[in-house]
Order: C-alpha cells, then structure tokens, then sequence
C-alpha cells in the first residue's frame, strides 16, 4: 500500500508528489514544513538517495546541519531520522513523551553506533508529526530566527 517514488531517472515536479501523498498527506507536509520553519533555518532539498529502494523526497538541513529525510509513499510520507549515541540520554529522558507508535519505532530501529539507530517513522496522522519534531530536536537545539 505504500508504495515509493522509486523511478530515479524522471525527477518529480511538485504536482506529481502531491498527486502521489495524496491531499492528507500535503497538509501534513506542509504543517511539518510550518513546524520546522518555526524552529529552525531550513533548507529543502529534493533527492533520491541510498541506492534504489529509498526512492524519492526531500533532505532537510537547518543551515549544514542534516536533521532527517522525508520520503514520499503512496497515500504516506516516511521520516527517517538518525538518533546518534550523544542523543540517546535526552531521548530516554523524554521516552515517556512519545506515543507508543514513536517508542516502538525506536525499539525496533536500525542501529548505528553504540546505541544510536535510524528511525523509520510513517507519518499517517496529524498526530505522528509531535514525534517526528520531537525526533527532531534531539538532534540539534532549535534556534531563534533573526
């Protein structure tokens, strides 16, 4: 069902990735969006990294600090954010915080480090997005725009 942009050799136009998440999606994209920019410098970038399986969507970075990747699925959108050892401590700390959905895809995240890990987070609710910006923030402090 959720099905990802993998075609690497035609890149996606705007209108084709909002025709592929689907209209709830957009909204949560773009409240995603209004959420990062509140707290961060952001930058956008549309890729297709990781070989071939990953597919299609969007790398974001608060100025050249890399914070998640968010891939584009068929009626979804995926964020796949990286928890390195340093973060782990805040993140047990914050553990109770996170729905039980966040807590399971940490449990069950691909290790990397010692005890850091990626997480793959299907976004499918409005609710979904308070985890993934909590995700978020353990991995860079939120910054004052001026």
């Amino acid at each position: 069902m959720y099905e990802r942009m993998l075609n690497k050799n035609e890149t996606p136009q705007i209108k084709d990735i909002e025709d592929y998440i689907g209209k709830e999606s957009c909204t949560r994209l773009q409240e995603l969006e209004n959420l990062l920019q509140s707290r961060y410098i952001i930058s956008r970038e549309l890729r297709f990294p990781f070989g071939n399986s990953y597919g299609w969507g969007y790398k974001y970075s608060d100025k050249t600090n890399h914070l998640f990747y968010l891939f584009f699925e068929k009626e979804a959108l995926t964020a796949m954010i990286q928890i390195g050892d340093k973060a782990v401590p805040a993140l047990m700390e914050q553990f109770s915080l996170f729905s039980s959905k966040a807590q399971s895809f940490w449990e069950s995240r691909y290790p990397c480090g010692k005890n850091g890990g990626w997480i793959h987070y299907r976004i499918t609710s409005d609710s979904d997005l308070e985890d993934v910006i909590r995700f978020i923030g353990l991995r860079i402090k939120e910054r004052t725009k001026r």
